[in-house]
């Protein structure tokens, strides 16, 4: 072995062993939930700040609810699902820290060019660049949380995480409806595209790469540690993974259940604003404060609720079908509420505080799956089983749910003129019938999934 190799694994060896030291003390684990969790907020807010200057762009650019579904949906999930895989293969076998950053400074450069679009096309291809940036974010980020924290903590923090979901949200949301008054769409994409750039460099610099498997107990005290430390003697390649997960009908059901939960998510969401302001005449910085606050508070509720019940009703009953239980239940249980959202509210004000009840159940199911679908794999396949659930999850939910949502709507209008987007949000919302269907449906096979799955 020559020197410079000798000394590079001497010097890989000596971070491993500061990482595993660090991440022995549950403050730092909690740091670095916390700054993941910060990066998750921006990907939200890059991704969904065209929602709220929806209305706006669809005037200056002269789109179709066709087009403006397109750009909200389609251009940024295709890329980001093409994209994803191989990234989080790499992550698999590379830095996932390292991965990350590169990915936020991508996205944030994608979205401040955002503003500079002349037309539609301009705008699809920059859309696509966040895409190709936030294809790097999740899966990864997913991975280090499931090293950081023991089986019976995973689903709580993976929850903890997912609160950038509503965070980036209530920020999005916020935040752009000011800037738009404030400036214009086209400087609200600089303005939250920036500072991306600069929470790459605290990711890089504060948050050390965990060790692999650095969560497993399976021995005590500095053994464990140096067990965790130890690299995977077996590579598995993209084809057996790929091959693992399809051979577990549980995650097949689970896979296409949020795909079709996404599919409600971002169909209904990615229009909230038009609705609110088509139907119901509410001013954009209206809808911006009070939307805003509804839905990024009822989804941090929701998505920490999720995480937490499944954690403790699992751990007290040993039955881990509280995972699925608890998606199931509150997919079923939001479809009531959102339909007395469009169809019975008669003010923008009303419309938007009863979507509290639908937002909340909306996001008990992200934590859980993901917790379940690394209970199948193992600790090298994490984050490209991530990025494959993912890959279902955006390519059907958020490239076709706001599409074809935008697709119903431009059909009903010349019946039903603004009201048309009611409608078409109301039928969206019916799919959580299909999605509960397959939650149920994963259940059957669960526990034998995740008995097969190997160390």
């Amino acid at each position: 072995m020559s020197t410079s190799n000798k000394t590079a694994e001497e010097s890989l060896e000596e971070r491993t062993e500061a990482a595993a030291s660090a991440y022995q003390s549950k403050a730092y684990r909690y740091y670095a939930l916390a700054v993941l969790t910060l990066v998750y907020i921006f990907n939200f807010v890059d991704r969904q700040i065209i929602v709220i200057l929806s209305e706006y762009i669809i005037e200056d650019l002269d789109l179709s609810l066709a087009q403006y579904g397109t750009l909200s949906g389609i251009a940024f999930a295709a890329i980001y699902c093409v994209f994803g895989i191989p990234i989080a293969r790499y992550a698999d076998k590379g830095n996932r820290r390292n991965v990350i950053a590169v990915s936020v400074t991508v996205w944030s450069v994608f979205t401040a060019l955002c503003g500079s679009v002349q037309n539609f096309w301009q705008l699809f291809a920059a859309r696509f660049g966040v895409g190709i940036g936030e294809a790097g974010g999740s899966p990864p980020a997913h991975s280090m949380v499931s090293d950081i924290f023991p089986e019976n903590e995973r689903a709580t923090a993976l929850s903890i995480y997912s609160l950038g979901v509503y965070g980036g949200i209530l920020v999005g949301y916020i935040g752009g409806a000011y800037l738009v008054q404030w400036f214009d769409w086209r400087i609200a994409f600089v303005v939250v595209g920036v500072p991306g750039v600069l929470l790459a460099l605290l990711l890089r610099f504060t948050v050390k790469e965990p060790p692999r498997g650095f969560s497993a107990r399976t021995k005590s005290g500095a053994a464990a540690a140096n067990a965790a430390m130890e690299p995977d003697a077996e590579e598995n390649s993209f084809m057996d993974v790929i091959r693992l997960l399809w051979s577990r009908k549980a995650f097949r059901h689970l896979a296409f259940a949020c795909a079709l939960h996404a599919f409600v998510t971002y169909g209904v969401g990615n229009f909230m604003v038009i609705f609110l302001s088509r139907v119901h005449d509410m001013p954009t910085l209206e809808i911006g404060k009070v939307y805003g606050l509804v839905a990024g508070i009822g989804g941090l509720l929701g998505t920490f609720a999720g995480g937490w019940l499944s954690d403790k009703l699992a751990g007290r009953s040993g039955n881990k079908n509280w995972y699925i239980w608890i998606p199931m239940i509150s997919t079923l249980a939001a479809i009531p509420f959102a339909l007395n959202t469009f169809l019975v509210m008669d003010s923008g004000m009303t419309a938007a505080v009863s979507w509290l009840v639908p937002v909340f159940f909306g996001g008990f199911y992200l934590a859980p799956c993901i917790a379940m679908t690394h209970g199948m794999v193992g600790l090298r396949m994490r984050a490209l089983s991530s990025a494959i659930l993912f890959f279902m999850l955006n390519l059907i939910g958020l490239g076709l749910g706001p599409i074809l949502t935008g697709f119903a709507a431009d059909l009903l209008t010349p019946a039903y003129q603004d009201d048309a987007v009611r409608y078409a949000m109301s039928l969206t919302v019916l799919v959580n019938i299909w999605c509960a269907i397959h939650y149920y449906l994963c259940t059957k096979t669960l526990k034998q999934s995740l008995a097969d799955a190997p160390d």
